[in-house]
């Protein structure tokens, strides 16, 4: 079964962009898909809907250029696809990472070695980020979850030892 690690955000807070304000944890979403490319692990982010994944999408390309991650929408881009995906709907080719910017558990989480999912700090996102624990686990996923702040931390280690 697949390694399932959720992310715990204890502030809701919004990250400035240029473009937007986004969620703490679409923000990290988009730095955990970069470290993984960095691995060369394919990615594929899935997302509420079109306008959840459109927004990821523009804010990847905020990227600078020494830590651009080459990604496009689903259907878009590489016959086979880049690096990471970013749709709503189900991937069309395999990927290793599964990020989950989902309120429900995709019905395609078998196919992924990992998943990254995250327990943002508004209440009623935290619980349906327990009810997705849950669930992963009835599945027999192998569950572990991370504190923010510590991962970000660890996260910044490894790719500053590059």
């Amino acid at each position: 079964m697949s390694q399932v690690i959720f992310y715990i955000h204890s502030e809701d807070t919004l990250a400035s962009t240029a473009e937007a304000s986004l969620p703490t944890h679409f923000v990290q979403a988009c730095q955990l898909a970069a470290f993984y490319y960095q691995q060369n692990k394919k990615v594929f982010i899935y997302t509420e809907n079109q306008q959840d994944a459109f927004t990821v999408d523009e804010y990847l390309w905020q990227f600078d250029g020494d830590s651009f991650v080459p990604h496009n929408l689903i259907g878009e881009g590489p016959r086979y696809g880049s690096p990471v995906e970013i749709s709503w709907l189900a991937p069309q080719h395999p990927r290793a990472v599964l990020i989950n910017l989902s309120q429900n558990i995709p019905e395609f989480n078998l196919n992924f070695q990992q998943i990254i999912d995250f327990v943002p700090a508004q209440e009623q996102l935290k619980i349906n980020a327990r009810m997705r624990y849950s669930a992963y686990k009835k599945l027999g996923h192998t569950l572990s979850t991370q504190d923010v702040k510590t991962a970000s931390q660890e996260l910044t280690n490894q790719t500053e030892d590059k």
